[in-house]
C-alpha cells in the first residue's frame, strides 16, 4: 500500500511540473494546465508506461505545433501560439485513455503486464485500447501539423478533389506519412517502456515488438477516420476577407466541404475512441497464442 501511495505522490509531482512548464511555454492554457495535471496524475499513477505514452504524445505534438507556426496561422484561423490547448482539447485527446488506464491498474493490481491474451486477456485488451487511442491522437496531430505544410495541394478524402491547405478532411502524402510515423512513435514508446517495466516470460517478451507496427497502423487509421468525419460532419469554408480557412459559416465565407455538426474536439474524440476499440480487438488477436 505504501508503494502505491508513493507512486501517486510522484505522479502528482511530475504532473505538476509538466503542467507548469506547459503554462509557461504557452502550450497549455490555464484550464488546459489544470486538466492536464489531473489527467497526467491519474495516468502516471496507473503505470509508468502509460504515463510515458501521454508524455510522448504531448511533447511531440507541442514541438510540431510550434514548428513554422507563423506560416500555419496564415492558412488556418484555429492555429494558436504554442498550441494553447485548453481543457476541452486535453480531454478530447485523453479522457477515454485515462479511464482505460484506471481500469488497467485495477485489473492488474498496479502491476505492468505484457500483451498476452492467454494469461492477461483483460489487461491486453485495455492496453491495446490505450495504445490505439494515443497512437490515433499523435498520428492525427502530426498529420495536421506537418500536412498543412505540404508543397502539394491536399485532396478531400471523400471526393479526391483538390482543396486548400487546412481544409478539414483534406489529405496529402506528407500528412499520411506523418500520421503513420506518429502512431509508430507511440508504439515504440509503448514497446521500449514495456521492456523496462513489464514482467513476463522471455517468449512473450520477444513478441512485444508487434506494438510498434500496430501503433503505426492505428495512427494512420485514426487519421483517416478523423479526415472522413472532418470532410462530412465538420464545416470548412474560405473567408474571402481574412483569406483563411474557417470552421463556421458566415456572410464572407465560401463553403468548401462538410456540415456544421461536430466540433474539432468531437471529431478527435470520436476517431480516437473508434481507433482505440479497433486496436484493443487487434491486440487480443495478435497476442492470442503466446
Amino acid at each position: 500500500m505504501a508503494m502505491e501511495a508513493l507512486r501517486v505522490v510522484l505522479a502528482m509531482l511530475v504532473a505538476a511540473m509538466v503542467a507548469a512548464r506547459g503554462l509557461a511555454h504557452k502550450s497549455l492554457s490555464p484550464s488546459g494546465a489544470i486538466t492536464g495535471f489531473i489527467v497526467l496524475s491519474l495516468t502516471m499513477s496507473a503505470g509508468a508506461r502509460l504515463g510515458a505514452l501521454i508524455l510522448a504524445f504531448y511533447y511531440s505534438s507541442s514541438k510540431l505545433t510550434k514548428y513554422k507556426a507563423e506560416e500555419k496561422r496564415n492558412v488556418d484561423e484555429e492555429s494558436k501560439e504554442g498550441g494553447q490547448r485548453d481543457w476541452s482539447q486535453v480531454l478530447a485527446n485523453s479522457l477515454v485513455a485515462t479511464v482505460l488506464s484506471i481500469f488497467v491498474a485495477y485489473f492488474t493490481s498496479w502491476q505492468d503486464k505484457c500483451l498476452d491474451t492467454k494469461r492477461n486477456p483483460v489487461a491486453t485488451g485495455l492496453l491495446g485500447g490505450i495504445l490505439g487511442y494515443y497512437a490515433c491522437c499523435t498520428g492525427d496531430t502530426w498529420s495536421s501539423e506537418l500536412g498543412v505544410l505540404s508543397k502539394s495541394q491536399p485532396r478531400l478524402i471523400t471526393t479526391l478533389q483538390v482543396v486548400p491547405r487546412g481544409t478539414n478532411g483534406g489529405v496529402s502524402l506528407l500528412g499520411l506519412l506523418a500520421a503513420a510515423s506518429g502512431g509508430a512513435f507511440i508504439g515504440l514508446t509503448f514497446f521500449l517502456m514495456g521492456m523496462l517495466t513489464a514482467e513476463c516470460e522471455s517468449q512473450i517478451r520477444s513478441e512485444q515488438w508487434k506494438a510498434v507496427p500496430l501503433g503505426g497502423i492505428a495512427g494512420l487509421l485514426g487519421s483517416l477516420m478523423d479526415s472522413l468525419l472532418g470532410a462530412t460532419a465538420q464545416y470548412s469554408g474560405h473567408c474571402v476577407v481574412r483569406k483563411k480557412i474557417v470552421g463556421k459559416p458566415g456572410p464572407t465565407v465560401r463553403r468548401i466541404s462538410g456540415f456544421d455538426i461536430l466540433s474539432n474536439n468531437a471529431v478527435n474524440a470520436i476517431s480516437a475512441s473508434l481507433t482505440s476499440l479497433t486496436a484493443a480487438a487487434t491486440c487480443l488477436y495478435l497476442f492470442r497464442e503466446l
